[in-house]
């Protein structure tokens, strides 16, 4: 590495050699280690009581307790649900438990250290206290220590104190983890490491499996309890009921009450959620997403905006020499390239795709490195004996009107990367450098687009996802590329320099443009924060250091794993295998996973309404409950339960919105109402010209055909499996009642033709009412959709 440019600070190639091997393990016999978990993922112990102890478990648990002990043993079949609830729910979570953590160790940060005088890369919990770990561009600080070396070192540090700007650094100033570094080299002291440093923590919170709160998941918990709060007046109202204005025996009245409050419950809601998210943690990992926090998977369905970076996103890493054009005829325009190449330890692409051309060192000696950084667009050195070269942006190193720079602009308007190779008037450790920049050459570097970039692309616009391309390369490079491209709107491209300042004029002139060059680390992260205020769900693509503040402020932040450890840290998916082509399958996965909850909300909450209001209109008319706990549970299984396994887990691309709750409910509770009354009609109407089997059989009609109808309402638009579904359901009720063994467990006698007869004409109302609520509905839905 070259010599530090800073008074008192020490080269690294000064520095020790770091600790020997039996200083290391004196450490780790110490417990002075590093050895935190890598996520904060949880225990099966954990897991367990999580899917166990649950709230629905605890009801069912209760009524179930009370339906043994009146020894109708065969009503207790709900009681199966305790243990479908928790055991697909920790089946699944145990499966992405292991995929996550397989993908967390490829995915994680591997700091250099040095022991026993060798460099080597380690994970992060191997680190001993007093380790010596090397620094360069991207690094995350992954424990707390002292600066031993640093050549030209900037550390952020916005994600511990919120200031952008860099922090330069010195022999002896303290660097905490959770930082990064954006420029420079050196190495530091690991000071304090395992739960006394902030990376711990920082990895824990940012990295938590578990399904935190979000608008779906809030929404299903505000109706869980509102439902918890309604089981004791209903429950004391029935058991009165079945009592005192009833005169059933102790027994056969707790059965009805048991009977009224098991489907109040919507069972299946937090278990059809947990699997669908669940699952889609799985289908991602299978696709090398790493996902770092659960709520992504929401995220993901409400993205409408998606910002991407040009290298690395659209265009691949990987860059390549294409002509070096000659400005003055100087002979050493290819030595001082070479030169500059090697005055960096860890060389950016474009840095490495000039050292690749010219392999051959020309001996120069660097007395003073600038290295590269987003913030300035330019790196240089000076050279003992050959002066002070400066490579970078032609439009920031060079006047407005200069004609080297009209020409840059021009061959950069092809889509290619031109830089200024140029001579300083200044030593480049000045206040004032570059100074006065005289141009020597132009390089023109040239990057593959990805092959699939364009698929990617018309896959967002059929979608209504708008694409914005915001990058730090020059505007008319980029603008060149996304037009290549086919990316609406990207034929008038935008110098980000020119961008105002205000908020609400900055978000209108993204509206309007799609394209953007030039924009600094700052202005990503105001662009993404204009987008925002307009409403927008942004998610974020980045794989350098200068997207991590735009990558932590968007709603979801998406990094390439080749990316660096700091964008990997702060983002909420991480793209393994580094393909911007994945995130189409990224966002149909959350949009599947927020669709399907939705659409089977409505069929666990319409079973919840009409349980309620079946059980007061029963309670008030002082009436004999018509259902056993048995038939409940058949009601379950046929018109919600296994349907809803099924539609949770089909495919589904249509953006989700906001007010889930307000909009499921304005289907449920008509719904509900209506196959409440519906039932309670039929059996009315029959119950003093019938056995209590026959009551029972001629109301358990009418609900399940209304309810297979709300079924096939949820279902739309049908496709052949749709179709197939509802109709598999409605053969498998339909046998309930005629096959002989179904009706003597169940208790159904449908023999009298008349009350069946009844039972169906009753229902054909049912089923044109609650048609109409959903066209009704419809349209009430229907400006909402067209937002």
């Amino acid at each position: 590495m070259s010599i530090d440019n800073t008074a008192g600070d020490t080269a690294l190639g000064t520095v020790d050699g770091g600790l020997s091997s039996a200083e290391v393990a004196e450490r780790v016999a110490a417990g002075k280690t590093n050895d935190v978990p890598a996520r904060a993922s949880r225990t099966v112990g954990q897991i367990v009581r999580a899917n166990v102890l649950t709230r629905i478990n605890a009801i069912y648990g209760v009524l179930f307790a009370i339906i043994m002990s009146t020894g109708y043993f065969l009503d207790g079949m709900f009681g199966l649900l305790i243990i479908f609830n928790s055991g697909i729910g920790m089946i699944q979570e145990l499966r992405a438990k292991r995929t996550l953590e397989k993908l967390a160790i490829v995915g994680q940060a591997r700091p250099t250290v040095r022991r026993d005088g060798a460099a080597t890369e380690i994970p992060p919990n191997e680190i001993v206290l007093d380790d010596v770990i090397e620094l360069g561009p991207g690094d995350k600080i992954v424990v707390d220590g002292l600066v031993l070396a640093a050549d030209a070192l900037e550390i952020d540090e916005s994600l511990l104190t919120g200031e952008s700007d860099p922090v330069v650094k010195h022999h002896g100033d303290q660097v905490l983890s959770g930082s990064f570094v954006v420029a420079g080299g050196g190495a530091y002291r690991a000071t304090k490491v395992g739960a006394d440093a902030y990376a711990a923590k920082l990895a824990e919170e940012a990295s938590k499996f578990t399904l935190v709160k979000s608008e779906l998941r809030s929404g299903i918990d505000k109706i869980l309890k509102f439902i918890t709060y309604l089981l004791i007046p209903a429950g004391a109202l029935t058991i009165y009921n079945q009592l005192f204005n009833v005169n059933k025996p102790l027994a056969d009245a707790l059965r009805g009450m048991v009977a009224a409050l098991v489907p109040m419950v919507p069972e299946g809601l937090i278990l059809m959620t947990s699997i669908a998210f669940a699952v889609g943690v799985v289908r991602l990992g299978q696709r090398q997403c790493l996902v770092q926090e659960l709520p992504a998977i929401e995220g993901l369905a409400r993205v409408d905006v998606v910002c991407a970076d040009k290298t690395g996103t659209l265009t691949e890493n990987g860059m390549r020499l294409a002509e070096v054009r000659n400005e003055n005829g100087d002979d050493s325009v290819n030595l001082a390239l070479a030169a500059l190449a090697r005055t960096e330890a860890r060389p950016n692409a474009s840095l490495q795709a000039i050292l690749e051309a010219f392999p051959d060192d020309p001996g120069w000696h660097a007395t003073t490195v600038a290295p590269f950084s987003s913030a300035r667009k330019w790196s240089g050195a000076s050279f003992a004996d050959h002066g002070n070269w400066v490579l970078g942006a032609p439009d920031v190193l060079l006047p407005s009107g200069d004609a080297a720079r009209a020409e840059a602009e021009r061959i950069g308007s092809q889509g290619l990367r031109v830089l200024l190779l140029g001579k300083s008037d200044l030593s480049l450790d000045s206040g004032d450098a570059p100074g006065t920049v005289r141009p020597a050459a132009l390089v023109v570097l040239e990057q593959k687009v990805r092959p699939d970039a364009k698929d990617t692309l018309d896959y967002f616009a059929s979608q209504n996802v708008t694409v914005k391309v915001i990058s730090g390369d020059n505007a008319l490079s980029v603008g060149a590329v996304a037009s290549s491209l086919g990316l609406p709107n990207s034929e008038d491209p935008l110098d980000a320099r020119n961008l105002p300042e205000d908020k609400e004029q900055l978000a209108g002139v993204l509206e309007e443009r799609a394209v953007f060059g030039r924009v600094t680390p700052a202005q990503k992260r105001s662009m993404v924060g204009a987008l925002q205020s307009r409403k927008h769900t942004v998610a974020m693509t980045g794989d350098g250091v200068n997207d991590v503040l735009a990558l932590k402020d968007a709603d979801i932040g998406v990094a390439m794993g080749s990316g660096s450890p700091a964008t990997r840290a702060v983002a909420q998916i991480v793209l393994l295998d580094n393909k911007f082509a994945t995130l189409p399958h990224v966002v149909g996965e959350g949009r599947r996973v927020i669709g399907n909850i939705e659409r089977v909300s409505n069929l666990f909450l319409t079973k919840t309404v009409y349980s309620v209001i079946l059980a007061l209109m029963v309670g008030i008319a002082q009436v004999n409950y018509p259902f056993l706990p048995r038939h409940v549970t058949v009601i379950a299984w046929f018109t919600i339960g296994l349907p809803a396994f099924v539609l949770s887990l089909a495919p589904n691309n249509e953006r989700a919105r906001t007010g889930f709750v307000a909009r499921v409910m304005r289907m449920a509770i008509p719904a509900g109402a209506i196959i409440a009354t519906a039932t309670f009609v039929s059996y009315m109407l029959v119950r003093t010209k019938a056995t209590d089997e026959q009551a029972g059989t001629t109301a358990l009609i009418t609900l399940m055909i209304v309810a297979l109808w709300v079924l096939a309402i949820v279902a739309r638009p049908y496709k052949w499996w749709k179709i197939g579904l509802i109709a598999l359901m409605s053969v498998a009720s339909f046998l309930l009642f005629v096959l002989p063994f179904a009706q003597e467990f169940f208790l159904l006698d449908p023999s009298n033709t008349g009350f069946t007869t009844q039972a169906v004409g009753i229902a054909a109302i049912g089923v044109v009412l609650v048609e109409i609520v959903w066209w009704i509905q419809r349209k009430l839905n229907a400006p909402a959709e067209t937002d």
